[in-house]
């Protein structure tokens, strides 16, 4: 019986006195800096100086610094005489997680909205205000980080009531670091914050929203209830895979899985129920009793990748223990698609899509930290996509528009009517001075200026489509370099559009090397071209003959550099004499070469491709 009464009862919160609010912000503005308060100060953890986010619970997240996946505590709290149960959510800032945000917002009625004192509004502000904006979820500006001693808390009122519309009098000043104000936004939270719509009386009908995997226990899906109630032992289907469960367990999460008796209807918490694979718990999924369905919950358009890179294993011993890895990697992180590729020099292995360079950076890591694999990530493209042109191609293919992952697949442009690139619309954010060389560096990258809009007298924000393989690799680099780091930068998918785009291959000694082959844009064709084959130069070892390196668009070569061969000092031992002899041992050494040349082939050792590969990622 011991066991029952640790059990928590949640009856004793009805839905009114139940809210539901996420905390939104530019990366480092104290997101989760202030989630740790709330748990503090609603005493769902002790007070020690160790609660340094306490969220955050990857060692990815807690090396960097940044928040990848979203987190989610219910606290328990008094106000004016009433118990409230609040649940939290604590998301990523990055732009690569945006995804993450837009979902958490999904269980909530309400945000928190957290701005830096001293840095004020950035480009990842306005994304998240805008997508609380959307979901008609009531907004709580709180301005973090008062203690610092250049925080200008006026000013980021101002630009909060310029750019937001909401009155000065509305934000809250707290330190997260120092406590200062914080139990105030809780009291904000239970006043602005509606409760959840919907019923206990009603049919279960539970969102999922999020979900990790265990070891021991298989997946543990995180649910928000909107309607019903749901406890072990009841049997549940999935709206998305029509598979039929039965429920283990139910609770909440106080940071900890705390098993509770029943969730009611407006409650946030986990379920387990003998799912094997993460992919049964669809994000965005609606889960209802069996013999009892209900209208299914909007759900979340799937994550769409934006990079593509190309995964191998250092060693191909290593191919089943890499595979078995991915696997376990991509239940916990959903967003990741992943197709089986194979290449001459590197092996097999997988063509993986990403939200962002972020994402894969973050990702590989997680290889290497949980799995301890390490892996070779080939340079990043996106998805283009071609028209084809002739009804046998259309016929051939399946359908009028292929999606091109691999530059392997790209189609000769005979048999094309136009090819297409993906465009983002990016919003950039940065003080003033910095203005000239942000617009050089955007035009620079094929971007057409949409808008530009003063925040105040000291900021700007700029709008400008940009085609997104010309930021995938390095703009955010730039941008942050050309600005000292104030400039932010923010970007949302805006469909594709007609490109020139053509295929370069590379050749050693005019064969074509695949693994280098790239998809390029017709006017920085030259200037790749010329790039990589200098890379490839260094890269390289000389041989015993002459190897050219060439760059070419179909037939044309654009770009060439040569690696001299070895030549042993025929000559050495003629002293004066007659010139014929010196021509003699000469021309007979260059027909030695001319013949290895013809029946040599260019041998490039694998790890001479691997730094190549490697290189092309951070020019």
């Amino acid at each position: 019986s011991s066991v029952f009464q640790d059990k928590l009862d949640m009856s004793v919160y009805p839905v009114e006195s139940i809210r539901n609010f996420s905390i939104i912000a530019h990366v480092d503005h104290g997101k989760s800096t202030l989630a740790d308060r709330l748990l503090e100060i609603t005493g769902t953890i002790a007070k020690t100086n160790h609660n340094k986010q306490v969220l955050d619970k990857l060692q990815v997240e807690r090396e960097r610094g940044i928040t990848v996946k979203a987190q989610s505590a219910s606290l328990f709290y008094r106000h004016e005489g009433a118990n409230y149960l609040l649940n939290l959510i604590d998301t990523p800032g990055h732009v690569d997680f945006n995804y993450e945000v837009s979902r958490s917002l999904s269980a909530c009625q309400g945000v928190i909205l957290v701005v830096d004192a001293n840095e004020g509004i950035q480009a990842q502000t306005v994304a998240n205000f805008y997508l609380a904006f959307e979901a008609q979820l009531a907004i709580i500006p709180v301005i973090n980080k008062i203690d610092l001693k250049n925080a200008d808390p006026e000013r980021v009122e101002k630009q909060i009531e310029k750019l937001f519309d909401i009155p000065t009098e509305e934000c809250i000043r707290i330190s997260a670091k120092q406590g200062t104000n914080v139990e105030k936004v809780l009291q904000k939270v239970i006043e602005k914050i509606p409760p959840p719509h919907c019923k206990t009386a009603d049919p279960l009908k539970a969102l999922v929203f999020d979900s990790t995997f265990d070891h021991y226990r298989g997946v543990i899906a995180n649910v928000a209830l909107f309607g019903g109630e749901i406890q072990k032992g009841q049997k549940i289907v999935s709206a998305h895979s029509k598979k039929r469960y039965e429920v283990n367990e139910v609770g909440i999460l106080t940071p900890n899985e705390q098993p509770t008796h029943k969730l009611y209807a407006g409650q946030v918490g986990y379920l387990i129920a003998g799912m094997k694979e993460v992919t049964e718990a669809q994000i965005g999924d609606t889960l209802f009793l069996y013999k009892q369905p209900v209208e299914p919950l909007p759900g979340f358009k799937s994550a769409k990748p934006m990079v593509f890179a190309g995964m191998y294993p250092v060693d191909q011993t290593e191919y089943n223990n890499l595979k078995s890895a991915l696997e376990r990697l991509t239940l916990n992180d959903s967003s990741v698609t992943v197709h089986r590729d194979s290449s001459l020099a590197l092996g097999a292995g997988w063509r993986l899509g990403f939200l962002g360079l972020l994402h894969m950076e973050v990702f590989n890591q997680r290889l290497e930290q949980e799995y301890n694999m390490s892996v070779i990530l080939t340079a990043a493209t996106v998805p283009y996509k071609a028209i084809l042109a002739s009804a046998k191609l259309i016929k051939e293919y399946g359908q009028e528009e292929m999606t091109i992952i691999n530059p392997a697949q790209f189609p000769d442009k005979l048999s094309v009517s136009e090819y297409l690139e993906p465009t983002v619309l990016g919003t950039i954010v940065t003080p003033h001075e910095y203005i000239g060389k942000i617009i050089a560096l955007c035009q620079d990258r094929r971007a057409v200026q949409k808008d530009m809009l003063y925040i105040d007298e000291h900021r700007v924000m700029l709008k400008y489509l940009f085609p997104l393989n010309e930021i995938v690799v390095d703009f955010y680099d730039a941008l942050k370099s050309l600005s000292s780091g104030y400039a932010s930068f923010d970007y949302e998918d805006a469909g594709y559009q007609a490109a020139d785009l053509v295929k370069m291959d590379i050749l050693l000694n005019g064969n074509p090397v695949e693994e280098l082959a790239a998809i390029v844009h017709n006017d920085k064709a030259y200037a790749t071209g010329k790039f990589l084959c200098e890379r490839l130069k260094e890269a390289i070892p000389r041989q015993l003959f002459e190897i050219a390196i060439q760059a070419a668009i179909g037939k044309r070569i654009i770009a060439r550099e040569t690696l001299k061969a070895y030549r042993k000092n025929v000559v050495a031992k003629c002293y004066g004499g007659d010139i014929t002899r010196r021509m003699k041992l000469l021309r007979r050494q260059a027909e030695g070469k001319r013949l290895m040349r013809k029946i040599g082939n260019v041998e490039v050792p694998r790890d001479a491709f691997i730094r190549v590969l490697k290189r092309q990622t951070d020019k």
